[in-house]
């Protein structure tokens, strides 16, 4: 047997050859065959050694998938996260500009609570101005009152006891008067 024949190709699959274009899978470690050639390696240890291959490529396969399971459901989750976080931020903007706007209206509202109050003390007070000046008025009207009501008796006293004086002077006189008048005896 020379050595061209036994590299002749073999009925059996070979692996892939590096122009194409796709990784040899597990199924194609398993079922390799190589042609014999003279002083070449043990075809035992060969067999064990890519046995033991494939089931390493095909855990690592296994392994892979489930990798790229977990990368997808943690994109997935990632992104539910995202938007979760955009909605959080949206609403926290939202509620921050709530507050600000309660606070503006708030603070727009003390303000015309109180204009309102100012207004209503001022009118208070220009009533209250207004009816002091009104019981002044009555005040000084009664001390006018008064003081005509004092003026008017004293001249009703005056003028009682000038008729009582007058009536004494009368009395005096037609006393004086009759004593002249009355005979003597």
């Amino acid at each position: 047997m020379s050595n061209t024949e036994d590299l002749t190709p073999v009925e059996s699959r070979r692996l892939p050859t590096p122009d194409r274009h796709s990784a040899p899978t597990p199924l194609d470690v398993r079922q390799a065959k190589f042609n014999t050639a003279m002083r070449g390696y043990e075809k035992a240890e060969v067999n064990a050694f890519l046995l033991e291959t494939a089931e390493g490529y095909e855990q690592a396969l296994r392994e892979n998938d489930r990798l790229r399971q977990e990368v997808i459901r943690l994109e997935a989750s990632l992104f539910q996260y995202r938007e979760l976080e955009s909605t959080l931020k949206a609403a926290l903007m939202s509620a921050h500009k709530t507050s600000d706007d309660m606070r503006t209206n708030a603070q727009a509202e003390a303000s015309r609570i109180v204009r309102e109050a100012e207004g209503q003390v001022e009118i208070l007070m220009q009533r209250t101005q207004s009816q002091l000046e009104d019981v002044q008025r009555e005040i000084d009207g009664m001390r006018l009152k008064r003081r005509e009501s004092e003026v008017m008796l004293e001249s009703i006293i005056a003028a009682l006891q000038n008729t009582l004086e007058f009536v004494r002077e009368q009395d005096i006189r037609e006393g004086r008067f009759l004593q002249h008048l009355r005979p003597t005896a």
